[in-house]
């Protein structure tokens, strides 16, 4: 039996390892007996998401940035590294589109040195602001490319674009997934994202931010749901690629979203109308056709079951002292 689970066993790369979604996934892939080499540079990822494995003796981590390259020995590896949250990714967006156009081919030229298969955490954001609804993987996308979300969707297209071209030129043996709204514990307190502003306005029962009028889509899918689909992308066969949207099909306004926190939370927070941003999509929900045929995935926990465990979280860092009540 330990020679079996030893042939089993592989050495995995994680970039963005210490974030939201990248700790989450170190998490489980030591629990399927893998090794685990978490990078990260630590500008929205946290030591505290990923202090709980320190002590293992199959993970290791390195502070690197991924737009230098990286010279490791591995099976396997997931390119999460990019700030994900428009607050984060604005802040420096020069650097953004490095991280995912120089970190894509840093991995990637890692990826080809040592053989290793590698999956590309793409975004829902490549479909820009859909004109097609549901977004299937064949829709191109309604992109601006000059505006203030530009780093963040371009990159990533670019990053899709060099992961497909290593395929065809290199034979390399890819993944994309395009990962869509995603939530849960762990998420910063200050990352600007729906969900996280959400439970902490109401939490301290202030006014909740609807920008617009509040009739916008989106799909949330609760993290362990996610990290489920990007395990079940990796282990495909060679022959199958993607891009794979990675989602919850079932659409919610922004209104059902904070109308559900403030229920559960049981706030006296009331709604706050400002103007919609620039270039913020008023409609994103996938098509998951694909990953139900290939994969055998789709999302499981309900949205009131993960905000449930999502709230719970955030009352924690509040009552510690973590973040400011």
């Amino acid at each position: 039996m330990a020679k079996r689970q030893l042939a089993r066993r592989k050495r995995v790369l994680v970039t963005g390892g210490a974030g939201f979604l990248g700790s989450f996934l170190c998490e489980r892939l030591l629990s399927l007996d893998h090794e685990v080499v978490c990078v990260d540079n630590f500008f929205t990822g946290t030591r505290d998401n990923i202090a709980q494995m320190f002590g293992n003796h199959r993970f290791e981590i390195l502070r690197h940035d991924v737009t230098f390259p990286l010279y490791v020995e591995v099976d396997e590896i997931y390119n999460l590294a990019c700030p994900a949250s428009p607050i984060h990714y604005q802040h420096d967006p020069v650097q953004t589109t490095k991280t995912s156009v120089h970190g894509a081919i840093n991995m990637l030229g890692l990826a080809k040195r040592t053989g290793a298969r590698i999956l590309q955490a793409s975004t829902s954001e490549i479909y820009g602001d859909p004109e097609v609804h549901p977004q299937r993987e064949d829709y191109w996308g309604r992109v601006n490319p000059i505006g203030p979300r530009s780093c963040y969707d371009e990159g990533k297209r670019c990053a899709e674009t060099l992961f497909f071209d290593y395929r065809r030129q290199h034979q390399l043996p890819i993944k994309v997934a395009r990962i869509f709204n995603t939530y849960g514990p762990r998420m910063q307190p200050d990352d600007g994202r729906v969900v996280s502003n959400f439970i902490l306005q109401a939490l301290r029962d202030e006014p909740i931010t609807i920008y617009g009028d509040g009739r916008q889509t989106r799909s949330f899918c609760f993290v362990d749901d996610l990290i489920d689909g990007l395990i079940a992308l990796m282990d495909t066969p060679d022959d199958f690629a993607g891009p794979v949207n990675l989602g919850n099909p079932v659409e919610f306004t922004m209104l059902e979203l904070a109308r559900n926190v403030i229920d559960l939370t049981g706030s006296a927070s009331t709604l706050d109308y400002r103007p919609l941003p620039q270039d913020d999509p008023r409609q994103r929900q996938p098509d998951i056709t694909l990953a139900r045929e290939k994969l055998g995935w789709e999302p499981s926990v309900p949205l009131k079951d993960g905000l449930a465990r999502t709230i719970e979280y955030f009352r924690d860092l509040i009552e510690a002292g973590l973040i400011p009540a």
